[in-house]
């Protein structure tokens, strides 16, 4: 099991002004269009945050936890413990397709880079049922797929998709770099599966 917590290294290059991944032309189908949600809060003007979320049910949309500072406290409908994951209200009514993740799939995240642009960074899956971790002493063990791609800054809370359907097989919440192939960067995301049953869990979301 790996000793680490994922969640706040992945904001670090979105604060020293850095945009991972690449400039994306657009997503792959109106339905994942729909339902992605760009965050963004600026600091003194010069430095910002990006994030990413996506509404997984008319009006109930999810982000990380680490997140937190881009929503509005109104908003908010509840926060994991076990997972780095929190759900809140949106006006977005549309929904994603969903699908399961497989090995060697080949899939594309999407975030927001610094000059608040949709990014996206494509790889394969590596895994589909790695263990992180637990959040504190006495949290559940996460579970979590990994892929490889240029990803970082600005993705957290954003979709993994397939590459040649759109299906979204999980949401990003954090990354390793020399762990990936040929020692670049690993991205971890949780599994829609376990994203949607948290979802359940919280909330009274039928």
């Amino acid at each position: 099991m790996r000793r680490f917590w994922l969640a706040g290294v992945l904001l670090w290059p979105a604060l020293i002004g850095c945009s991972a991944g690449e400039h994306s032309k657009g997503f792959i189908n109106p339905r994942l269009m729909g339902a992605y949600i760009p965050l963004s809060q600026s600091r003194m003007l010069v430095f910002g945050r990006w994030g990413a979320a996506l509404a997984l049910t008319p009006n109930v949309a999810v982000t990380n936890d680490h997140n937190l500072n881009f929503i509005p406290p109104d908003r908010l409908l509840a926060r994991s413990r076990d997972y780095d994951l929190l759900f809140f209200r949106t006006e977005q009514r549309t929904a994603p397709e969903f699908a399961n993740p497989l090995g060697g799939e080949q899939v594309i995240a999407y975030g927001q880079g610094s000059d608040r642009d949709l990014r996206e960074a494509k790889g394969e899956i590596a895994t589909v049922d790695e263990f992180v971790a637990p959040r504190c002493t006495d949290c559940r063990t996460q579970r979590a797929i990994t892929f490889n791609a240029d990803a970082g800054g600005g993705f957290s809370g954003g979709p993994v998709v397939d590459a040649g359907t759109g299906a979204v097989v999980g949401v990003t919440f954090g990354y390793l770099d020399g762990q990936g192939a040929n020692g670049g960067r690993r991205m971890y995301a949780y599994d829609i599966d376990l994203v949607i049953a948290e979802m359940h869990r919280l909330l009274d979301v039928r």
